[in-house]
């Protein structure tokens, strides 16, 4: 049998990476229970060999979950195209009445009736999309934690550093933009490295990063190659729900550990749920056991992701690994901006 591809010290550096993806290998070094040089080296090792990474995520605009059902031979088509739209942060294929699963983030509403109305119909094999417009997330992907920290040592990450007193309380567009560029790329990009490269002083991106982090507007988030975990199986739900039942949802769903992402949507399906699972029997037992959680709650439809091919920033592979970063020079793109 092969040697796990995280051993417990990865996980105990994973889970504190998640809740502060920008501490410093000092910062986490007593938390973890290991040097910085150690820390430094098992990151390394963890992102060349895709196990793991962390994106700046712009979190502004509205988020919508399309599904895509395709003709067989143009789907891999379909999929590469809308993985080179920056908009698409996650793109899976799935099982059951739709080929294609694409959580986007358009800027308005305008921006998402263009495109649900000229460029995917533009697009050679797309044969239908339904829409689900997100009106509140329960709970985020980000939010997501392993369990190897107890209680008591994730208390010791250290919080992001707040805007300084002498910052101005509005990032300039300037600065907005080239963070969220920058970061988008690597969510752990030094300072010093960001500003070499943008041609904007040190002191002006962080502060762009604290007072942007305080506003919400830019979150961080540590994302783990799935099969690396102990939750191989990734499946959404899609509900309807009564207002009684939304309402238990917003106060129960965020301790559900299986539980990924949680919204409430402007759709026939008012509740959508993406869910890692540790086998594909445990499937149909969620099931059971959300709907005993959650009564006036009907799940019409479920869906297994069969392949995830784009997160975030990130191309994904085989193993649920990340293969590289998805670049999309000027220019490139086939859908419209």
């Amino acid at each position: 049998m092969s040697a796990p591809a995280l051993d417990h010290t990865d996980l105990r550096l994973l889970h504190a990476l998640q809740v502060e993806p920008r501490a410093s290998w000092n910062q986490l070094a007593p938390v973890v229970g290991v040097g910085a040089g150690t820390l430094a080296r098992r990151w390394e090792r963890i992102s060349a060999e895709g196990l793991a990474w962390v994106t700046g995520v712009d979190t502004r605009g509205q988020l919508t979950l399309l599904e895509i059902d395709c003709e067989l031979a143009h789907s891999e088509a379909v999929a590469e195209q809308l993985t080179r739209d920056p908009r698409v942060k996650v793109l899976d294929f799935g099982s059951g009445a739709r080929t294609l699963l694409a959580l986007i983030v358009f800027e308005d509403l305008a921006a998402s009736s263009q495109f649900l109305t000229y460029d995917l119909g533009a697009l050679a094999g797309v044969r239908t999309v339904r829409s689900h417009l997100v009106s509140e997330t329960l709970v985020d992907g980000g939010d997501w934690r392993l369990r190897a920290l107890k209680p008591e040592e994730i208390e010791r990450v250290p919080a992001p550093p707040p805007p300084r007193s002498r910052a101005a309380t509005r990032v300039p567009a300037d600065v907005d933009a080239a963070l969220m560029r920058e970061l988008w790329a690597d969510g752990r990009a030094p300072i010093s490295d960001m500003a070499e490269r943008t041609g904007i002083s040190a002191q002006r991106l962080a502060d762009g990063i604290a007072t942007l982090r305080q506003s919400g507007a830019l979150a961080f988030r540590t994302d783990i190659a799935r099969e690396a975990s102990d939750w191989p199986v990734y499946t959404w739900y899609f509900i309807e729900a009564s207002g009684r039942a939304l309402v238990a949802a917003q106060r129960s769903i965020s301790s559900v550990p299986e539980v990924r992402l949680a919204v409430t949507s402007a759709s026939r399906y008012n509740l959508i749920l993406a869910v890692w699972l540790r086998q594909i029997s445990d499937v149909s037992r969620f099931e059971i056991a959300l709907q005993k959680a959650l009564a006036d709650a009907h799940i019409g439809d479920r869906s297994v992701v069969l392949r995830t091919v784009k997160h975030m920033n990130q191309r994904i592979g085989p193993r649920t690994r990340a293969v590289g970063q998805v670049h999309t020079p000027e220019g490139q793109l086939i859908l419209a901006e």
